[in-house]
């Protein structure tokens, strides 16, 4: 089967370094900044430099402030069997439908550790869909990770909203307990080592856990302990809490912006 991926930025290129591997998949890029892609991938500059091809599935990997502009050129380059994907960040199914004249429509929200194949994605179908292409869809992406179906459009924006920006959360997180850690005394590489190993230690614990993370947290904070005189620093009034809150609340409602 053919796919053309339009747009290669970060998310694009660490997608497209999972499926590239598929042995079911032929794919063409079409990104004027990418210099290179995987072995056995074509690329191309521009929709003027693609050769006149129909391809089975069309994914868009564009900005959303982009989408109304570009796509609409290559609505001759799907399948009428073809099905449309989209990674761009809540830009809904009828918008999709109108700029790449398509039926069956799939939008996706991946997260970046796609590109060390650890990605949580979600993905919403439009009723026209079939169940091969939504099949074809979800074997693609659990190349780069997890799969998670959801039943409509808000819902995939509030994935958006907790998993598609959530490395951004972590990384910002680290970023900054890293620093404390270097305030105590250690170098960055001594912080790094201690606060990422940390932090993925007790991640895989409550991954591989049957306990709530609170049950977790409980666990390792022993009365007047130095985890409980932490734990009261960083969260007693719930200021965290609502951090958290405000912080996936600010990026759904930007993602519904962007419908």
């Amino acid at each position: 089967m053919d796919a053309l991926l339009i747009g290669c930025g970060k998310m694009g290129g660490a997608l497209l370094a999972q499926w590239a591997r598929s042995e079911d998949w032929t794919f063409t890029v079409v990104d004027p900044f990418t210099e290179s892609v995987p072995d056995g991938v074509n690329l191309f500059k521009d929709r003027e430099s693609l050769p006149e091809s129909s391809f089975d599935l069309m994914i868009v990997a564009v900005k959303p402030q982009m989408i109304d502009e570009i796509i609409p050129a290559y609505q001759d380059c799907l399948a009428p069997s073809g099905v449309v994907a989209s990674i761009a960040a809540g830009c809904s199914v009828a918008r999709l439908k109108a700029v790449s004249g398509a039926s069956a429509v799939i939008r996706i929200m991946p997260n970046l550790p796609a590109l060390i194949a650890q990605s949580v994605s979600g993905l919403y179908a439009s009723p026209e869909c079939s169940a091969d292409q939504k099949a074809a869809v979800e074997a693609l992406m659990q190349r780069a990770g997890t799969v998670v179906w959801v039943d409509d459009e808000d819902a995939l924006d509030r994935v958006t909203a907790v998993a598609g920006s959530g490395p951004g959360y972590v990384f910002e997180i680290a970023r900054t307990y890293i620093a404390a850690a270097e305030e105590l005394g250690f170098t960055n590489s001594q912080a790094r080592e201690l606060v990422l190993g940390t932090m993925a230690g007790a991640v895989e614990m409550a991954r591989q856990s049957d306990e709530s993370v609170e049950s977790l947290r409980n666990s390792v904070t022993s009365k007047n302990g130095t985890t409980q005189a932490g734990l009261e620093a960083l969260n007693a009034d719930g200021t965290l809490t609502e951090l958290m809150r405000r912080t996936t609340q600010a990026a759904y409602d930007r993602a519904v912006e962007l419908r």
